[in-house]
């Protein structure tokens, strides 16, 4: 599926991206936002036939907000989002800074596009910065300008990983992954996850793991007893590692897209 755009938004890079459904301008329609193109929305339109992704998006994007308001609540005031896609409406440094303007934000993403639409759209912000680098290569992701520049890691800071760590393979070893951030945290750092899961409705999850690899960007869904590893040396905020929807929710209407995640928030010891 291809479709050039004529004359592109300042957000749009050149490198040809607008001519493919791209998973963060994805996220970006089924949150409901402006930062996609023809290209993703008739994807997405496709794939709503098939698995309530926008549903899905939202319950995700829902417990986020939660999250960082705990965050903010507690004390943090540095937040490292990390596969961060493009930043949305409803995204960390607005939670956070409508909490608190002193938050600062740095977000993380391994792909160009996306990092070229951010900064573009953030340039205005100078407590907020976009990184571009691989989560799964903490050393660049730590020893970036961005995060060297606006965060502090002798003090606490949130690192989030919401909805990311289903794009590492078993083979990417993800515990090892988050582990390697744990050691770089201060105590008293907060660690939020969300996980893709087929505990609760395997089928929704087998199709929603097949529209993924349409896009070129496979994930994986885990057991409970595979995403408790990536939260050992946390001690984990109420009521623990829980359906997402089911941490702090806020009454959202039951349509099964709310049982296909866990949510956690950890501190550091």
């Amino acid at each position: 599926m291809r479709c050039a755009v004529q004359n592109p938004p300042r957000w749009v890079s050149s490198s040809g991206d607008a001519e493919r459904p791209n998973v963060a301008r994805l996220y970006d329609y089924y949150l409901g936002g402006a930062h996609n193109f023809a290209v993703d929305r008739e994807f997405a339109e496709q794939s709503l036939k098939i698995v309530p992704a926008a549903a899905i998006a939202q319950h995700t994007r829902a417990f986020l907000r939660r999250a960082v308001r705990r965050c903010v609540a507690d004390g943090v005031r540095q937040f490292l989002d990390l596969g961060s896609g493009i930043p949305t409406a409803g995204n960390v440094h607005e939670v956070a800074q409508q909490a608190d303007p002193a938050c600062r934000v740095v977000y993380v993403d391994n792909e160009p596009a996306t990092v070229a639409h951010g900064r573009t759209m953030l340039r205005e912000s100078p407590s907020v910065a976009v990184a571009e680098a691989d989560l799964r290569d903490p050393d660049a992701v730590l020893g970036s300008p961005e995060v060297r520049d606006l965060l502090d890691l002798g003090r606490p800071v949130a690192v989030l990983m919401v909805g990311i760590l289903p794009y590492l393979t078993d083979d990417d070893r993800p515990a090892e992954v988050v582990a390697r951030y744990r050691a770089a945290m201060a105590p008293g750092s907060h660690l939020v996850v969300s996980h893709l899961t087929a505990d609760v409705q395997p089928d929704m999850v087998d199709k929603l793991v097949g529209v993924a690899a349409e896009t070129l960007t496979p994930i994986v869904a885990r057991s409970r007893a595979e995403v408790e590893p990536l939260l050992a040396g946390f001690d984990l905020l109420e009521p623990g590692l829980v359906l997402a929807a089911k941490w702090h929710g806020e009454g959202e209407a039951a349509t099964g897209a709310e049982t296909v995640s866990y949510g956690a928030v950890g501190v550091k010891r």
